[in-house]
């Protein structure tokens, strides 16, 4: 099927929409929306004309959770992207595997670790009997993608998927324009985002980052850069071809997998010793990854295992270390802003959004004796009360303004 240029337009529209909802008042965002109508336009002029090209991409470090080097696209390019994410989507979505959690809608880090333990659970009929737990990753995932492989996988599931039924009574070939697809996966795929990019902070910043993670040392054609949807999409569909092995060839019940991290539950330690070699086998030969050596664990399951974020052990889950450290220094940093001076209202909603963001995750978790600890002598009382065991937090009554009615939310309800 041809698109139209005002259907191509209709589609940037959505695609524009779907970019903004968690971009709104990003510099790059409210330049963009200025004129919106007429970039769009132009924007969509260009893809028909085939002469889009994007303009440089921003490289930064962030060191939350851990040391990433991050390449943010312009907003315009971000639309493209999306653009490509809606067509395919929805066609690669539905034929992945249950257990892949990222970046799907419905999926997701809490829908992991429940699925973690409902495997467990089940591999051991409800903690009876004995089992063990394979956890593997890969050596710097997004950096080694080779996106010629990746472009392969790409092209050969499109033709196999192209006549089928899209699940609204049309096949995907009549939804779809293929030339235009193939035109938006060459473009994104095979773009180097290191290419005049803008890089903001200073060298040292990249100090204690690996090689194998930074774009800057990858041969020509390998990587993806972090930061774009397509990205995430381009990564699971480029391991489902391992999650289809895993789950179709080797048969494996009680498999699961979160990006580059995942695990396999099995009643015989033998045999996960055995499947770690043609693992490593299957991922060396056809996708060109290599596992990490020093992130392979294999333990009982009553030992527990770090996945997401979370010690899952028999009955219950903790929170990891690491994420509660950065809890209580965040929190630190917030309980020194309260102890010195008056805080202004607007400042109060922001740091109830931070203390309602970590009491939500931790709810997941074993972590009331830890919140008691951190909340309840804190000079964030001087401000906030709790409600539900930590689950929430809110600004005091006499702190509102006057205008306001208590315990009213921030839009109106």
């Amino acid at each position: 099927m041809k698109k139209s240029q005002s259907e191509l337009l209709g589609d940037l529209f959505r695609a524009y929409f779907d970019t903004r909802k968690h971009k709104r008042n990003t510099k790059s965002q409210l330049k963009f929306e200025f004129d919106f109508e007429h970039n769009l336009i132009e924007l969509c002029n260009r893809i028909a004309a085939r002469s889009y090209r994007p303009n440089p991409a921003i490289c930064f470090i962030t060191d939350v959770p851990v040391k990433r080097e991050i390449f943010a696209s312009p907003f315009a390019h971000r639309i493209v992207c999306r653009l490509l994410y809606n067509y395919i989507a929805p066609m690669f979505e539905a034929r992945m595997i249950y257990d892949s959690y990222s970046c799907r809608e419905g999926k997701g880090v809490l829908v992991g670790i429940e699925r973690l333990e409902h495997h467990v659970r089940s591999c051991t009929h409800n903690y009876t009997r004995p089992a063990y737990i394979l956890k593997l990753d890969l050596r710097g995932y997004f950096m080694s993608i080779d996106k010629r492989i990746l472009h392969r996988i790409l092209m050969r599931s499109l033709d196999r998927y192209w006549m089928r039924p899209s699940g609204d009574g049309h096949r995907w070939c009549d939804r779809l324009d293929r030339e235009l697809i193939d035109y938006l996966i060459d473009l994104i795929l095979f773009r180097n985002p290191t290419e005049g990019c803008y890089v903001l902070g200073r060298a040292s910043d990249w100090d204690g980052l690996p090689a194998s993670k930074s774009l800057f040392n990858t041969p020509e054609n390998v990587g993806l850069a972090i930061g774009d949807i397509t990205s995430q999409l381009f990564s699971n569909i480029f391991l489902d071809h391992f999650d289809q092995f895993v789950k179709r060839e080797l048969h494996c019940r009680y498999y699961g997998r979160y990006v580059d991290d995942f695990y396999i539950v099995h009643p015989s330690r033998r045999y996960l010793e055995e499947l770690v070699v043609r693992l490593k086998e299957f991922l060396e030969s056809e996708l060109h990854l290599t596992l990490h050596p020093k992130k392979i664990v294999l333990q009982p399951y009553h030992y527990g295992v770090a996945f997401l974020g979370a010690y899952v052990k028999p009955y219950r889950r903790y929170a990891t270390k690491s994420s509660v450290k950065r809890f209580h220094i965040r929190m630190s940093q917030l309980e020194a802003e309260c102890r010195h001076g008056a805080v202004a209202y607007a400042r109060l909603l922001e740091i109830r959004a931070v203390l309602n963001s970590y009491c939500g995750h931790f709810i997941h978790f074993k972590a009331y004796r830890m919140l008691k600890a951190q909340f309840n002598d804190s000079p964030l009382r001087k401000y906030f009360d709790f409600a539900g065991n930590f689950r929430k937090a809110f600004i005091k009554e006499q702190l509102l303004p006057q205008w306001k009615m208590p315990f009213e939310d921030d839009d109106g309800q």
